[in-house]
This record gives C-alpha cells, sequence and structure tokens, in this order.
C-alpha cells in the first residue's frame, strides 16, 4: 500500500480520528510529507481532505492520534501553533487583506522595526525580496485587490515563505486560475519543492495532479484507502479507489450534446444586444426546449457577466429579451423567476447556500419565496419535497435536518440544484456547477442535468472545462474579453478547436 519510503519525513500522522457528534469524520487516517516533494491529497467531497488538512493546521483538535513534526511529536491547539511549527496553508479563498497593500500582506505580523516603529522601507524591500523569489515582479505598495486571484494567491505563498514554512497545504489553490496562471503557480511549486519544501496540493482536476504530484494519499469515508507514487498508479485505478466505482461507470453518461433539439418554435429565451457599459458588449442567444446551451471562454471572458444580465441579477443597458415569444424587461431576480427562470450562481457560499439552514430548509426556500410569506409550506408539503430531491440528486448524508453548511462542497451543489429544481423551472441557469467538486458528484450534476433536458427544462450550462461544456451543451455561445466572438454546434467541434477558436476570436474555424 505504501511507496518506498526513502525521503525524510517532515509531517508523520499516525491513526488521527476525529469525531464530530453522530459523525466518525475520520477513522485512524495516516499520512506523510516528505521534504522536497508534492504530495496531493485525494478523495471525493466528504472523503475526509479537509477534515485532516485542519487537523494538520490546529483548527481541529484531534480525538486519537498523533501528529509529528521533523521527528517531534507536537500537539496543536490552534493555527498559529502549526505556524510556528512551520506549516502554512493558503486556501482557496484567500485569506489575505485586500485592502491593504501587497507587501503589507505578505510581511503582516513579521514586520522590520526601529525605535519608532515599523520600518516600512525595509518591509517592502523584504517583501519584494520573496516575491521575487517566487519570480512575481509587482508593485509592493499596491493595494492587493487591484490584482488577479492568481497573483493574490502567489502573494499567500511569499507570506507562507516569511513564516519560514518547512510545509506547504495547497488547498484548491487553480479552482479560479486559468492555464497561463496554473503554468505559474506550479513553476512556484517545483522551484520550493527544489529548496526542500514539503507541500500538500488538493485539487479535483486530475490532469493537474498528475502533472505536479510526486505522490498521493487516497482517502474514502474518512478512512486511508492508500499512498502511492503518482507515476505507479493509473488514472482509472486512481478513480476507482476514490470513489469505489470503476470509470466506465462515470464516463458512460449519455452525452447531451448529440441530441436532436427542435428549434422550430419560439425559443423559451431570446435575447438580442444585451450589455452593459463597460461591462459586456452587446449579446445574443437564444435557448429552445430542451436545449444545453453552453457559455464557453477563459475567466473575466464575460461568460456570468451575460448570465447575470439574462437572470436581472445585473441591469442591462442595452439589447431586448423575450421568454417563450413574448418580450419582457429583467430588471431584477423577481422578474426572472416569475418567468420560470432559476440561476444558481458560480458563488455557493454567498450566493447560494446558507450554512446556518439544514438541509431540508435551503431545499424549500426557493419555493417559499416564490410563493410569498403568506402562503408558507404544509409540513408534509415540504418533507415530500426534499425527500424528493434529497433521493433524485443523490445527496450525502441523506438528512435533511442536518446544517448545510455541514456538507462538502459537492453536497451543497447538489441541494442547490434540488432548491431551484423544486421551484418547477422552464430554464436553470448553472454558473460553474461543478466547479471544486470530485469527480463521482462531478458525474452525478452531469448526468442529471442531461436527464433534465431530455425531459423538456431548458439549461444554460458554463463551466471552466471546456471538454466538459462540449459533452453536455449542444451549441455553445463562445465568449472573450467580455463579448461574444461566436456560436459553434458541440458535435461539429472538439477541445482543441474550441480552444483554437478562443484565441482567434474566432476567425479561425474550429
Amino acid at each position: 500500500m505504501y511507496a518506498d519510503i526513502e525521503v525524510p519525513a517532515v509531517v508523520e500522522m499516525r491513526d488521527i480520528t476525529i469525531r464530530f457528534p453522530g459523525v466518525l469524520a475520520l477513522d485512524a487516517v495516516d499520512l506523510t510529507l516528505r521534504a522536497g516533494e508534492i504530495h496531493s491529497l485525494m478523495g471525493e467531497n466528504g472523503a475526509g481532505k479537509s477534515t485532516i488538512i485542519k487537523a494538520l493546521t490546529g483548527v481541529y483538535a484531534i480525538d486519537d492520534g498523533t501528529i509529528s513534526v521533523a521527528g517531534t511529536r507536537r500537539e496543536f491547539r490552534s493555527a498559529a501553533d502549526a505556524q510556528a511549527a512551520g506549516i502554512s496553508t493558503v486556501y482557496q479563498e484567500v485569506n489575505l487583506c485586500t485592502n491593504l497593500s501587497v507587501g503589507e500582506n505578505v510581511m503582516l505580523g513579521h514586520e522590520p522595526r526601529t525605535a519608532r516603529g515599523i520600518d516600512w522601507k525595509a518591509a517592502h524591500a523584504e517583501a519584494a525580496r520573496h516575491l521575487g523569489s517566487l519570480g512575481l515582479d509587482v508593485d509592493t505598495r499596491s493595494t492587493l485587490a487591484s490584482h488577479s486571484i492568481a497573483v493574490q494567491q502567489l502573494v499567500a505563498i511569499g507570506r507562507a515563505m516569511v513564516l519560514d514554512a518547512k510545509v506547504l497545504v495547497l488547498d484548491e489553490p487553480t479552482s479560479s486560475l486559468d492555464r497561463d496562471e496554473v503554468a505559474q503557480l506550479f513553476g512556484v511549486m517545483r522551484d520550493l519543492r527544489d529548496q526542500g519544501v514539503a507541500i500538500l496540493f488538493v485539487s479535483h482536476f486530475l490532469d493537474q495532479v498528475y502533472e505536479i504530484s510526486d505522490r498521493m494519499t487516497v482517502l474514502r469515508n474518512g478512512r486511508l484507502v492508500g499512498e502511492y507514487l503518482a507515476d505507479e498508479l493509473p488514472r482509472a485505478e486512481l478513480v476507482a479507489k476514490m470513489i469505489g466505482r470503476e470509470l466506465e461507470d462515470l464516463t458512460a453518461i449519455a452525452s447531451s450534446a448529440d441530441r436532436e433539439i427542435d428549434r422550430s418554435g419560439e425559443p423559451v429565451l431570446r435575447a438580442r444586444g444585451v450589455g452593459r457599459r463597460g461591462v459586456l458588449e452587446p449579446a445574443d442567444i437564444d435557448v429552445f426546449d430542451g436545449e444545453v446551451v453552453g457559455l464557453a471562454g477563459l475567466l473575466g471572458s464575460g461568460r456570468t457577466e451575460l448570465v447575470r444580465l439574462l437572470y436581472g441579477a445585473d441591469r442591462a443597458d442595452s439589447g431586448t429579451i423575450e421568454v417563450d415569444g413574448t418580450q419582457t424587461r429583467m430588471t431584477n431576480p423577481r422578474h426572472a423567476i416569475d418567468h420560470r427562470i432559476a440561476f444558481s450562481s458560480e458563488n455557493r457560499r454567498l450566493e447560494g447556500i446558507i450554512a446556518d439552514l439544514t438541509v431540508a430548509e435551503n431545499i424549500v426556500l426557493g419555493i417559499q419565496a416564490k410563493r410569498g410569506a403568506m402562503r408558507k409550506l404544509g409540513r408534509a408539503e415540504q418533507d415530500a419535497v426534499v425527500q424528493e430531491y434529497i433521493a433524485a440528486l443523490g445527496v450525502r448524508p441523506a438528512d435533511p435536518a442536518m446544517l448545510a453548511g455541514n456538507l462538502s462542497g459537492g453536497n451543497q451543489q447538489k441541494v442547490l440544484l434540488g432548491r431551484w429544481l423544486a421551484t418547477a423551472p422552464e430554464l436553470i441557469i448553472l454558473d460553474e456547477p461543478t466547479r471544486g467538486i470530485d469527480v463521482g458528484a462531478k458525474a452525478d450534476i452531469q448526468k442529471k442535468v442531461a436527464e433534465l433536458s431530455a425531459e423538456g427544462l431548458s439549461v444554460i450550462f458554463i463551466s471552466s472545462e471546456l471538454e466538459e461544456v462540449l459533452r453536455i451543451a449542444q451549441r455553445v455561445f463562445v465568449m472573450r474579453d467580455r463579448r461574444q466572438i461566436g456560436e459553434l454546434t458541440s458535435r461539429e467541434t472538439d477541445t482543441d478547436g474550441l480552444i483554437d477558436y478562443i484565441a482567434n476570436a474566432g476567425e479561425s474555424a474550429a
């Protein structure tokens, strides 16, 4: 089960067990991180990845087991204890102060001082030195918020180097990065590895995992499946170990892209010249009954901006929108809901799931909002709706009383999908519904979208994974630089063709 161990261990976690009320989150799990290696932590949402990271970084206390750093047994009572032991974490949502300068963020709490206080000139020089070692040349006096997420990720890593990190935990660092930014981050990771830093990498992108990893540890249902050398574990075998199903079971999803769509009548939605000054150039889109229309483009291309205008979350200052052949104004989301249009935002934490409500309360929220406060759902009706969508979408655990914030990302996404499906929409807009979730949950959601479109539901589908868009959608509207550059038919192109089309702004046929 374990790969040949010759590289010295920086961190050894043995028999780590963590219990929550009614849940055994980790059951005697082992994890070893070695100097100068990139180690990927793999498993479905809910497998225990976040729990063991929080145990390593002092967020959670362990109930049983031991943690050793550089051969010395440690007991972490806080994140500060873990940092003092040389363990730093960069989260998916960068945990920095975006209102402060780049230099202030890098040196925060470790600024050089004189008798008069902080020596800001020296602080910025030191920050520039640390960032320069990561290949990042930015003005350290610029506000962090003025930079891209990719730069903010590198600033967070630079801060970890100020803390003299022996172990760097990167939790989904690439989920909001484009290809070039991922390549830049991977270059930094390799440099740090060569300097002897132990890196723990968490990602749901299997291509990236295989590109960057030296070893992998696989968890399933809070238990250790095994530790493996990356180049000795075939991808199909990894997936089977992660989810307990063979890869063929996941890829046997009926591709909705090949299904014929009747476009002879009125579309469910027709938008012409919809745009907003400074945000999106005027764009056209139409969606027919049972059709899945994809929006493809790089991050910042205008995909989300377009659907927010269609839904009324932002107000368009040009163009017209028709629903079922009747022109209408979408000045706020209430108008969209009244026209049986639902929207699941890419930011499920801030604009979707309500962590402090139960699964049941989150699912019925959309129906109740549509009905209004004076027409409350009866208990029997609520229970029936909740049980229907928990079962249909495979929410795990199937406990309607569980707080939604305690679910894995993939199961939160299923709850959100259930909320909107319960309102019986005619058109649903799904913005990055599979981002940051494991391969099993991703397959479940893709399969559900294909089934719903076959039953007549119209879908606008956005994903940064171009292969996913082409597999799900019959037609793809392509975006670049906040404008629409063209339209493609999925069966007539492939991923390479779509990339070429984006790169050449629609001038090259896919």
